[in-house]
């Protein structure tokens, strides 16, 4: 029995509607079974089964060919990964959604928590200058994703302003 019809929450109902539009719009096998398999993957994203998630992101990432839809895949890899503490991993599944959609601001703001999450850890460990790259590297992803969404990520403005680190007009 697939997966949507276990789980009855939120992204059961929205992946009913999405598949009535693969049923509609035309599509390749390909690309249906690639949806299958990404929306298998939220649904057990959702349910904590992680690893039955990356299983599905995977699968839908080997047979997705469109960019803007690999971005995605490739974006909820990289919240997995930040789950569970794998940051490095994270950075570089974000890198690659980046690439293919680089006006995903999500993206940009999870960067940055990683980057100033290492930040904070190496003033922990008395390393002042490798804590000072981490947190440059954050404020260079923050001042992106404020570009993309100027309204949003109000508490990334203060900090850079409180540090002195961007000016906004």
């Amino acid at each position: 029995m697939p997966r949507s019809r276990i789980n009855g929450n939120f992204i059961d109902k929205t992946s009913i509607v999405a598949n009535i539009l693969l049923q509609i719009i035309s599509t390749t096998s390909g690309e249906k079974r690639s949806f299958t398999y990404y929306r298998d993957g939220m649904l057990a994203q959702s349910e904590g089964n992680y690893v039955e998630a990356l299983q599905n992101y995977y699968e839908a990432t080997r047979l997705e060919i469109d960019p803007y839809d690999r971005s995605y895949i490739l974006y909820n890899i990289g919240l997995i990964h930040t789950s569970n503490g794998e940051c490095t991993k994270a950075l570089e599944y974000y890198f690659r959604t980046l690439e293919r959609n680089p006006f995903l601001p999500q993206a940009f703001n999870n960067m940055v928590v990683i980057c100033h999450y290492r930040g904070e850890q190496t003033i922990v460990q008395g390393d002042s200058e490798i804590a000072e790259a981490w947190f440059d590297q954050a404020d260079e992803y923050w001042k992106h994703a404020i570009t993309l969404t100027p309204g949003n990520y109000i508490e990334a403005q203060n900090w850079l302003k409180i540090t002195k680190r961007f000016e906004f007009e």
